[in-house]
């Protein structure tokens, strides 16, 4: 059964009406009930188109978190052919939040760096929820730091409610761990190109993101800190999330007035998790058309470029 979200419960009831009416058809083959099954077929695919053309801020939020949208493994196994993971960080363990590693994409030889938050309960135990500790990040800048020295582009998929918040992390320095992974992507040489595919939360997406062109699915969410963190800083209540979301500019449309994000990448309709294969193949042609802006372009020029950008975040307000 799929999972349906909390605006989603008038399609739950039409869908689910759907499966018994062809239950029923199924057990007593003299039973026709096609036609009213093709009417509550267009009544359910008039209010999905509904709901998601209304989407509010926290609504996006549930969709970028949604159990069934695809995960940066996904990205890496339609869009990177050959890929050879890499592991550790060769200076304390292997974080299994942060995959990483070789591969080819359109036949060009990349660098690939994601955030995995698992799609089962466990594999999002092994993957810590995608909330990466310090040795993620420091494989992080492992990877990129090869990259550079081989003259490879940087494909990173972010998606992480943010980083691993534990004594342990902190013990291990993890907001160093995190503004060096920033640091190194700021100064690499080569073409990089980041695309938040779900959530996109607080220094531990930026530690990845920090790109030439950061893309961003129609549906997913990025900011400085969760909605939940920030209505409880702000209200003591996180039952006021709904009203933080629709404060912080969260959503792709808003980042992109603001200039935080350069394009939008459609999804399908409905969400990412329902036409998964759609969602990876617009993201595959949107990392295409930016590796190609940046062919034949200097490394100086890229880190310069890349430097202004992030600099010119918010001077315009």
């Amino acid at each position: 059964m799929p999972t349906y979200l909390e605006f989603e419960a008038p399609l739950a009831e039409l869908e689910g009406k759907i499966a018994e009416l062809r239950a029923l058809a199924a057990g007593d083959k003299a039973v026709s009930i096609s036609d009213e099954v093709k009417g509550l077929e267009k009544k359910a695919a008039k209010l999905l188109t509904d709901l998601y053309a209304g989407l509010d801020p926290w609504q996006k939020a549930q969709v970028a978190r949604h159990p069934e949208r695809p995960h940066a493994l996904d990205y890496i196994g339609q869009l990177v052919t050959e890929f050879t993971p890499l592991a550790g960080d060769r200076k304390f363990a292997e974080d299994f939040a942060v995959v990483g590693g070789l591969g080819r994409f359109a036949g060009r030889p990349v660098m690939v760096i994601g955030q995995e938050k698992g799609n089962d309960t466990p594999s999002r135990l092994k993957r810590n929820f995608g909330m990466a500790r310090p040795e993620g990040y420091r494989k992080a800048v492992r990877l990129m730091e090869m990259a550079d020295r081989f003259g490879l582009p940087v494909i990173s998929f972010v998606d992480t409610a943010g980083a691993y918040p534990g004594i342990d992390a902190e013990e291990r320095g993890q907001a160093e761990a995190i503004a060096r992974s920033t640091d190194c992507s700021l100064a690499l040489g080569v073409p990089s190109i980041a695309v938040i595919i779900g959530e996109g939360g607080s220094g531990g997406a930026i530690a990845i993101a920090t790109a030439n062109t950061v893309l961003m699915l129609e549906h997913a969410i990025y900011s400085v800190i969760s909605p939940e963190g920030a209505a409880s800083i702000l209200w003591r209540d996180a039952a006021r999330a709904k009203d933080a979301a629709a404060a912080m500019k969260i959503t792709a449309q808003d980042l992109k007035k603001l200039g935080v994000i350069d394009e939008i990448i459609p999804e399908p309709k409905g969400g990412a998790h329902r036409g998964a294969a759609e969602a990876i193949a617009a993201t595959g042609e949107a990392i295409s058309r930016a590796l190609e802006s940046y062919d034949a372009v200097p490394g100086e020029t890229l880190r310069s470029q890349r430097r202004e950008k992030f600099l010119a975040i918010g001077r315009g307000l």
